[in-house]
């Protein structure tokens, strides 16, 4: 049995709707599990008992969120406790691209995945890239022009349903992936400037001292503001521009076009 974590989030919900459409009945663990009717299976990663796992055979570990690291580090620490007790076959961890580590959230990724390497478990580590359309939101235009610090670096963005259905192809047949890490990047990495061109606006990137002092007027958690500090200086830095074929590999085909995906998201967002 298949059981997706995080059904009802955004890439919760595409690696389910995925299962789904290729003949699957995953169960969806969520913490609404009435939403997905009888395949719904009620799930907190916050409850200190750990979720059920019980017929679960593969299980599709989709990162618990933002958080402070010891928050997520104590929920996927429960999941992957709770898979070692109830007998879980395979593991198919969503975890952070290699060249993230300069991310002020790659430290729970990095944890999970010794946890992961520690246990008895088999696992399949899919390291994904930044998405397209986080690129999209957080490039979105200002006052008619791109102001976010992203210098002149560029990130190899992945449209999310391309992670998405790399993660399917890997669930479907854990055992070919077996104890295996991909790195899941986009084939070209998209520049902010190249973003704002295709929306036809210029491109005014403002220092990062002048965009953290913006953030810091927004509705934000506390931990927030340096994960998205570091997306900006990793990227104007040139760490996330390194591309990989992991991803065509696993899709069987080219990863789709980010640069469209990231346009619509700007769009939506500005």
């Amino acid at each position: 049995m298949l059981l997706v974590t995080g059904a009802s989030g955004h890439l919760g919900s595409l690696i389910h709707a995925g299962l789904v459409g290729r003949g699957r009945s995953p169960l969806a663990g969520t913490r609404d599990p009435a939403r997905f009717g009888a395949t719904g299976r009620a799930m907190d990663f916050d409850d200190p008992a750990g979720p059920d796992l019980s017929g679960v055979r593969v299980l599709v570990l989709v990162s618990a969120g933002y958080g402070e690291d010891d928050v997520v580090i104590a929920r996927h620490d429960r999941v992957i406790a709770a898979a070692e007790r109830y007998g879980v076959e395979h593991v198919v961890y969503t975890s952070l691209v290699g060249a993230g580590d300069h991310l002020a959230f790659a430290l729970a990724h990095r944890w999970t995945e010794r946890r992961l390497r520690g246990s008895a478990l088999g696992w399949t580590i899919l390291r994904n890239g930044l998405y397209a359309e986080l690129f999209g939101q957080l490039a979105a235009p200002v006052d008619g022009a791109v102001t976010a610090p992203f210098g002149t670096g560029g990130l190899a963005a992945v449209a999310r349903q391309d992670l998405a259905d790399a993660a399917v192809r890997v669930a479907e047949d854990p055992n070919a992936h077996r104890n295996r890490v991909y790195e899941l990047t986009g084939p070209v990495a998209l520049t902010a400037a190249g973003l704002a061109a295709a929306l036809g606006v210029p491109y005014r990137p403002v220092p990062l001292g002048e965009h953290r002092r913006a953030l810091a007027g927004l509705d934000l958690l506390p931990f927030q503001p340096a994960m998205l500090m570091s997306i900006h200086s990793a990227t104007a830095a040139g760490f996330l521009a390194g591309r990989h074929a992991d991803l065509a590999g696993l899709l069987g085909r080219p990863p789709r076009d980010a640069m469209p995906v990231a346009v619509a998201a700007a769009r939506l967002s500005s």
